[in-house]
């Protein structure tokens, strides 16, 4: 009996994956263990491996094509083995277990029958479940994904193009909000494109990151307060430590007075869930690092327990690890505050967007040479930088979120204070 390839959960907050590359081929032989194909999911990019031996029969999602959990990707079997209706991505059986919110999305939509005429309707789980939400009957459009399917992206076109055809649906019937969908789902623009221009579908990292930064800046109410950090003596102390052998980056030494003054104002360690405030109880950094693709958060867990040395290590191995995609899922998953630099490029002030569920995200900037008048009415050039602090104001208040800047602040203008 063929071997049914399926989209598995890798986190679990994971719903769906993009097909990124094939290493196998229909009709190429197959071994156990062997890599078959590659799924980009939360960032990152997983192989997936064949359980048993054969042959790979059918391939049932194209590269660049999201699948949900538990959808199918492809059947391996025997050679010559015949596998089902594979026109579109099926949910297996195990994915198909009673639950309150997929049953009542489907109900409301038109039942996967065949068109008139006897054709199949080809459309993708994730496409028929988004249907369900939004209210749109998939049997009259027309697939613009591979072989003619129906996709996620005709299911929005067509919501966006006819917001008020959905039918109101009975009173005693649970159907998932559209907001549910609308929250990581962008309006179709149809734009017109200009000679030269060039189109490229939102995948993988981009998506994800696409989808996270619109759902934080809709969800939230936020304010960003901005602190200028003399830092003179910190970097003259960093130059005394690098003299003794001891290298460490400006970064390292943010990171670690952050830590510090999370533990001294657990205030701002809270995230909201619904009507609902939890308080956090772990000092977990999350650290923006830039890739190529986007952006991704590894955390330093507990990281006011770390001393200075073990803190630049770990806060290193995690961004070495992050561009060369090494990362494990629960590397950058479980933050409660968020530290974005972007001084080594020279930015001089930024808003950053909160990494939900965090209740606030700190801005690191870049660091500037500045004329002081000195307490005997000298002039003496000092070097400062900004820190720029955004919050959910929902959850923190700003005299509190400034208490917590100034305690950063003065942790960095006086650095030996950060090592005690």
């Amino acid at each position: 009996m063929a071997y049914e390839v399926l989209m598995p959960q890798l986190g679990l907050t994971m719903e769906e994956g993009t097909v990124s590359q094939w290493i196998k081929h229909e009709g190429d032989a197959v071994k156990a263990g062997d890599v078959v194909v590659e799924i980009t999911t939360d960032k990152l990019t997983n192989e997936i491996t064949s359980e048993q031996d054969g042959v790979l029969l059918k391939i049932v999602a194209q590269e660049g094509e999201d699948v949900p959990v538990k959808g199918l990707l492809a059947y391996i079997g025997q050679p010559g083995e015949q596998v089902g209706e594979t026109t579109a991505p099926a949910v297996s059986a195990a994915s198909a277990a009673p639950s309150a919110e997929p049953a009542a999305a489907l109900a409301s939509a038109p039942a996967a029958s065949p068109a008139a005429g006897g054709k199949r309707i080809r459309i993708s789980p994730l496409a028929r479940k988004i249907a369900g939400q939004m209210g749109v009957d998939y049997t009259v459009l027309t697939g613009t994904g591979p072989s003619g399917r129906i996709v996620k992206r005709d299911i929005l076109a067509a919501a966006e193009a006819a917001p008020k055809a959905a039918a109101p649906a009975p009173a005693d019937r649970k159907i998932a909000a559209p907001a549910a969908v609308s929250a990581t789902a962008f309006p179709v623009k149809n734009l017109e494109l200009m000679e030269g221009d060039t189109v490229e579908k939102l995948t993988g990292m981009r998506k994800v990151v696409a989808q996270r930064m619109y759902t934080s800046a809709v969800e939230i109410p936020t304010v960003t307060q901005t602190v200028k950090v003399d830092v003179t003596a910190l970097l003259a102390f960093r130059k005394k430590l690098k003299e003794e052998g001891h290298a460490f980056s400006v970064n390292d030494f943010v990171l670690k007075a952050v830590a510090k003054a999370l533990r001294r104002h657990p205030e701002i360690l809270v995230s909201l869930d619904g009507e609902q405030i939890i308080r956090r109880a772990h000092v977990n950094l999350g650290m923006a690092v830039a890739l190529d693709a986007g952006l991704i958060v590894p955390v330093i867990r507990d990281a006011d327990l770390l001393s200075l040395e073990a803190l630049s290590a770990k806060a290193k191995d995690l961004a070495e690890r992050a561009r060369a995609n090494q990362l494990g899922a629960d590397e950058y998953k479980g933050s409660t505050f968020t530290v974005s630099n972007l001084g080594m490029f020279g930015v001089e002030s930024f808003t950053p967007i909160i990494n939900q569920p965090d209740a606030a995200i700190l801005g690191v900037n870049c660091t500037e040479d500045e004329l002081v008048m000195e307490d005997d009415g000298t002039i003496a050039k000092h070097q400062v930088l900004r820190i720029s602090l955004t919050f959910d104001h929902r959850l923190l208040d700003g005299a509190v979120a400034a208490k917590f800047e100034m305690t950063v602040r003065d942790l960095l203008e006086h650095p030996m204070d950060i090592l005690l």
